[in-house]
């Protein structure tokens, strides 16, 4: 408090306080045992007030500290909440794109749908539904668990949303809501809603129309979503999480019944007799505004207890400002303010005995005063080490949750030089700590990735905001999809003196889009493989039909029957490349029974035998598995498959070379793997993302078509395996070649054990 609050002003003050002093020597000079009296009774005084003042000291940087973690928590809990709903928007913003959504192609709509919501699924997604330009429902994809609401005025406001032009790349969604149909447990749900128009091309639409194709509206359980990433947060020992949204409703608490209610009021009707003005100002003027911050306020109770009690809260926004509607939540970290209180309690009482002890000692004499110092400082020395020992299992704790985190945690300065890392990044990796710390980022990963992460980190520190960047590793053999977001680490003066990493591996998810992307390529190919055949087969038939006429009449010496069996030769080529063209694109009818892959593979080499001989290759079945139980498929379309692979590694290994082929069981007994090995010349590094596509080959002119690989892809994938390939080239290794390996899961028992083969 500033010294004119005590007096009128500054120069009254100086002129009180010499009287006093003044008063006070001349008093002591003529009293000699009121001066011991009175001078004792000052110092005591002193020693109190800066006793009292250090604990208030003392207590009010413990306070801070706890809310501190408690907002790094918060800081936590609304980035995960807030990448929840970017992945979403990613998820919708991809789906509306795809031609099979944009053009109504039935055939491929609902499994397009299907992929897209198996994603979504796992963020909260209850219901994925497309609705037409006139806003009728054309296709739903939801839980089975969740009962759906169909259309309503909710989507219809969404529609009509959507229909404006100038909203095409915008995203919309809807005010938090309740479940309605009464359900037991009170569940907040949210719509997200994106335009299509018809943007972009396929084989079938080579021209975009840009016109409006309807809307995708996709309903979110915002309650499991929250409660997922927040019920974990435990601030203290008995602190916790709770989420509200702009309105001030209660998106996620402790306490279930608070869930879908409004703040203000529910705290008021469970505890009249408090006031809450506190946390409402909070929540009114800081967390409904888009603040961040730390407080305390009153409250009626805490985990079963009731009272007043005094609380600490953490709280930080959770932006949505990239939706239609400028709005954000907020999530609050809590705990008692007893529990600090309590931290420090047992120091208040031993420092006040103290010096009350010391003032004692000081009057008796100044040997006994250096014997209790003795003690005392042996007292503290041990509470010392209780309090390290305390914070060194306060640190462990915040240690624990960083090293067993599924992310790479890191910290890195201005220069691109590692300064931490948790196990888990050390381990993916594939780098002991101390081959990573101090480090530069150059020397881990390899151009262009480090240049752009070096790039990333510079514009964290220049801008001063974070980053996010989705970026390629190589770790080992093998490639790593990262989705890192950096942040900056400010110093007590405000200073950024490191850069925090938190980087998620999203490969598994580039897979699946992959997957998708090939899936829907096949599907196109197939349509205009199909058109494109019919066209050819119709002349290719009178021709060949005219040229068997024709031979019928020429004689077999006559120079013309040359030619025509020449025509003859040629057409029947042509025929095969458009037969493989429509085997390739019609399904045909496909049957499942108990197949020996064992006894599959080897009818196949039977059937090969004495090409594979010709071309000198040498078979190796040696590691062919024993005992093998069946999988259920088409004989004949995995008989198609190992005959294009073993094809394609013959035409491989020109000259000559070793064709090995093993089988195996793989992930406790639930899929056989069949790997089919070459030692040819491998496949170039610019040809392997394209080897599934229809009608690629490297093949000379007349070798190959191009469809064998596409063709065993949606056999393999039509039997719910997986086909990949690991290859090596002359220049990449001495040991070059390629093997294609292949998953395809074991037959199941009605009891659910595996049918071994006899």
């Amino acid at each position: 408090m500033p010294a004119n609050d005590l007096s009128p002003s500054g120069t009254t003050f100086s002129r009180r306080a010499g009287l006093f002093f003044d008063f006070l020597y001349r008093s002591l000079s003529y009293h000699p045992k009121r001066k011991v009296a009175i001078l004792s009774a000052v110092y005591l005084g002193v020693v109190f007030l800066f006793g009292w003042q250090f604990t208030a000291k003392v207590k009010e940087v413990v306070t801070d500290d706890f809310n501190q973690q408690q907002l790094v928590l918060a800081r936590h809990a609304a980035e995960q909440i807030k990448q929840h709903i970017q992945t979403i928007r990613k998820e919708l913003t991809l789906l509306s794109l795809s031609p099979s959504i944009q053009y109504y192609e039935k055939s491929f709509l609902h499994k397009r749908m299907q992929i897209a919501f198996s994603s979504l699924k796992e963020e909260g997604a209850l219901e994925l539904r497309y609705l037409d330009p006139a806003g009728q429902m054309i296709h739903s994809v939801s839980d089975p668990e969740f009962d759906s609401l169909r259309t309503d005025p909710e989507d219809m406001k969404a529609h009509q949303w959507a229909k404006e032009s100038m909203k095409r790349d915008a995203i919309h969604a809807s005010e938090v809501y309740p479940l309605p149909h009464g359900a037991e447990d009170q569940k907040l749900v949210m719509r997200i809603a994106v335009p299509v128009w018809q943007v972009s091309v396929d084989d079938a639409h080579p021209v975009a129309t840009n016109k409006f194709s309807g809307t995708l509206v996709l309903v979110i359980d915002v309650t499991s979503m929250i409660q997922k990433l927040t019920e974990g947060i435990k601030s203290g020992k008995t602190g916790y999480a709770w989420v509200i949204d702009s309105n001030g409703t209660f998106l996620y608490h402790i306490e279930k019944n608070l869930i879908g209610r409004n703040a203000f009021e529910a705290r008021r009707e469970k505890m009249s007799t408090i006031s809450f003005a506190r946390i409402n100002e909070i929540q009114k003027k800081m967390m409904l505004t888009g603040k961040e911050g730390t407080s305390w306020y009153v409250s009626g109770w805490h985990r079963g207890q009731e009272g007043t009690i005094n609380k600490l809260i953490a709280y930080s926004p959770i932006v949505l400002s990239d939706l239609a509607e400028t709005r954000s939540w907020s999530v609050a970290v809590v705990a008692p303010i007893s529990e600090v209180e309590e931290a420090i309690h047992n120091i208040q009482i031993r420092q006040f005995l103290f010096q009350f002890f010391i003032i004692s000692i000081i009057l008796l004499g100044a040997l006994s005063l250096i014997s209790v110092m003795a003690k005392w400082s042996t007292s503290l020395k041990r509470e010392v080490a209780v309090r390290t020992t305390e914070l060194k299992k306060s640190e462990q704790k915040y240690r624990s949750l960083i090293e067993n985190a599924e992310d790479i945690i890191f910290t890195i300065d201005r220069e691109g030089k590692l300064l931490s890392i948790n196990r888990y990044g050390a381990k993916l990796l594939g780098r002991s700590e101390d081959r990573i710390i101090g480090h530069n980022i150059a020397e881990i990963f390899s151009w262009p990735t480090a240049e752009m992460l070096l790039q990333t980190i510079r514009e964290v520190y220049d801008i001063k905001r974070g980053r996010q960047v989705t970026h390629l590793i190589r770790v080992g053999e093998k490639d790593v999809w990262l989705n890192t977001n950096f942040r900056r680490l400010l110093d007590d003066a405000g200073n950024i003196y490191a850069i925090l990493g938190i980087s998620r591996n999203i490969t598994e998810r580039k897979k699946m889009e992959e997957q998708g992307y090939y899936t829907e390529k096949l599907a196109s190919m197939g349509t205009l493989a199909a058109g494109v055949a019919h066209e050819i087969n119709n002349p290719l038939a009178i021709i060949l039909g005219f040229t068997d006429m024709l031979l019928d009449k020429m004689p077999p010496d006559s120079e013309y029957h040359d030619i025509l069996k020449t025509i003859e030769g040629q057409g029947h080529k042509a025929k095969k490349v458009v037969d493989n063209l429509l085997t390739f694109a019609r399904t045909k009818e496909h049957t499942e029974t108990s197949v020996d892959i064992n006894k599959n593979i080897v009818e196949v080499l039977t059937v090969l035998g004495n090409n594979l001989l010709v071309r000198k290759v040498a078979i190796n079945t040696l590691d062919l598995g024993q005992d093998l139980p069946p999988v259920k498929g088409d004989p004949d379309e995995l008989q198609q498959v190992f005959l294009n692979i073993i094809n394609n590694a013959v035409y491989a290994m020109k000259g000559g070379g070793t064709l090995s082929l093993s089988t195996r069981l793989v992930e406790d007994g639930k899929w056989i793997e069949v790997r089919i090995s070459d030692t040819g010349s491998g496949i170039r590094k610019e040809h392997r993302k394209n080897i599934f596509d229809p009608l690629f080959t490297t093949k000379k002119v007349g070798d190959g078509t191009g469809l064998g690989l596409s063709v065993s892809y949606g056999i393999i994938t039509r039997h719910r395996g997986t086909i990949t390939f690991e290859t090596k080239t002359a220049e990449e290794s001495k040991e070059h070649g390629t093997t294609f390996i292949i998953t395809l899961p074991v037959l199941q028992t009605a009891s659910g054990s595996e049918q071994r083969s006899i």
